[in-house]
């Protein structure tokens, strides 16, 4: 019985992490039409996918929506 209990929680347990989502982030990006694409909006400066290229107004965010 207890076998079974352990058997049952290891293959909840293994089902749960099967489905959990994955990140879609790919930066870093080229351009903001590729972050928007990927659904990247406002990246703020301390990001990794953050581009000077992509602050056009030098505000600290990177392909503002």
């Amino acid at each position: 019985m207890v076998f079974r209990a352990v058997l049952i929680a290891a293959v909840v347990a293994g089902s749960a992490v099967g489905i959990a989502p994955i990140a879609a982030a790919s930066g870093p990006y080229r351009n903001c039409s590729e972050a928007h694409a990927d659904g990247r909006y406002d990246i703020p400066q301390d990001d990794p996918d953050y581009w000077s290229g992509g602050d056009r107004d030098g505000d600290g965010i990177a392909c503002e929506s």
